[in-house]
């Protein structure tokens, strides 16, 4: 397999616990942690398989270091990439739009050539709506440490089992 680059921003304190908890379910030499604010194109063309945190901000937007770089985003062909997305929300207050960023983002890699791995049931979540969810499933896993911070360590244990034998 090749390494996978698992990145989220370093200087935000949920997104850090969650990518913790990520890392150490992998094996630490098929892995390496990049902050999200130090990503570049270059990031994006030296791996193949990336893990990304992508978290909701406010009512439904993506955190200002992701929303900066979608411009150089959709300007890459993504082809032959694999991702799998996680991010943090909160159903309880901002359940009209729970996990956004998971979908901004995913439609935005899927449109790019991107493959797409790590959906995820929506059972045993309480929203309103969320641009993250396609039928039953999150395009990736979400994460309320708000309201559910109880059930992440199983949610990651399981996410990551399913999305390992996914990379190439």
């Amino acid at each position: 397999m090749e390494k996978i680059a698992l990145i989220y921003s370093f200087n935000s304190k949920k997104s850090a616990i969650v990518a913790e908890k990520i890392y150490n379910e992998f094996n630490k030499t098929d892995i390496e942690k990049i902050n999200t604010e130090d990503i570049t194109e270059e990031t994006f063309i030296n791996y193949s398989n990336f893990v990304l945190s992508v978290p909701t901000w406010f009512d439904g937007e993506l955190p200002n270091y992701w929303d900066e770089f979608v411009p150089a985003l959709e300007d890459m062909d993504l082809k032959g990439k694999t991702i799998a997305v996680f991010g943090n929300g909160n159903q309880r207050d901002y359940p009209e739009n729970f996990v956004d960023g998971i979908g901004i983002l995913g439609v935005l890699f899927e449109k790019q050539g991107a493959k797409l791995i790590g959906e995820t049931s929506v059972d045993g979540y309480n929203f309103e709506g969320s641009k993250a969810v396609r039928g039953n499933t999150f395009m990736g896993l979400a994460i309320d440490q708000d309201t559910q911070a109880k059930l992440t360590d199983e949610r990651i244990k399981k996410w990551v089992e399913e999305i390992k034998p996914k990379f190439k």
